[in-house]
């Protein structure tokens, strides 16, 4: 991909990602009860503005439970504003979680096999050490510099074999439980991004 494209996808995903977030903010001012209070995260529609500043949260709702991830920015722009949009879009419904092993789930392939989603994203890697609950993305063996633009993955357990080899995009900030219950060919019911 050419870095007109890339700039022009990066663009097209904030663009997507502010409409999502203004749309619910509006939703949620027009409640009739209790106080709205909350920050808004700052978004920049143009490349080479300020990248997002806050920590965005994702609530994903599975077969097994809830549970919330926030994304780290700061470390992996790209990866997380790749997610994002998959998120908001819903992208992830309905799939499921193709591998599940005693240190991580792994989820959101379209094909369900681990084989699906496409390999065309930049490998973000980072000094942020993957402790259980970390979120990371899945990618082949070779080349490292490219990463799947779908599967993610958790890990339950400790796992620095993966430190500076796979992208860091975020981490498990409540419903770990739940991550530890899954199975395979349990579900991904929905994913809904979630203001701080």
């Amino acid at each position: 991909m050419n870095k007109n494209a890339l700039v022009a996808l990066v663009v097209v995903v904030l663009v997507i990602i502010g409409a999502v977030l203004i749309s619910w903010t509006v939703k949620n001012r027009q409640l009739s009860t209790g106080k709205v209070t909350q920050n808004q995260p700052e978004m920049s529609p143009l490349p080479g503005s300020e990248a997002l500043k806050t920590r965005p949260q994702v609530s994903i709702s599975t077969s097994k439970g809830d549970f919330t991830i926030e994304l780290r920015p700061d470390i992996a722009p790209k990866t997380v504003a790749n997610f994002l949009s998959k998120f908001s879009l819903g992208y992830c419904n309905n799939l499921t979680w193709h591998r599940v092993e005693d240190w991580v789930v792994q989820g959101c392939d379209p094909a369900g096999n681990g084989t699906g989603g496409l390999s065309n994203l930049t490998t973000e890697t980072s000094g942020e050490p993957f402790v259980a609950g970390s979120v990371g993305v899945a990618r082949q063996a070779s080349p490292k510099e490219i990463s799947n633009d779908s599967q993610f993955f958790i890990v339950k357990t400790d796992s620095t074999f993966l430190n500076g080899e796979y992208t860091y995009f975020g981490k498990v900030i409540a419903g770990l439980d739940t991550v530890n219950k899954l199975a395979i060919g349990d579900k991904i019911i929905s994913t809904l991004i979630l203001s701080k």
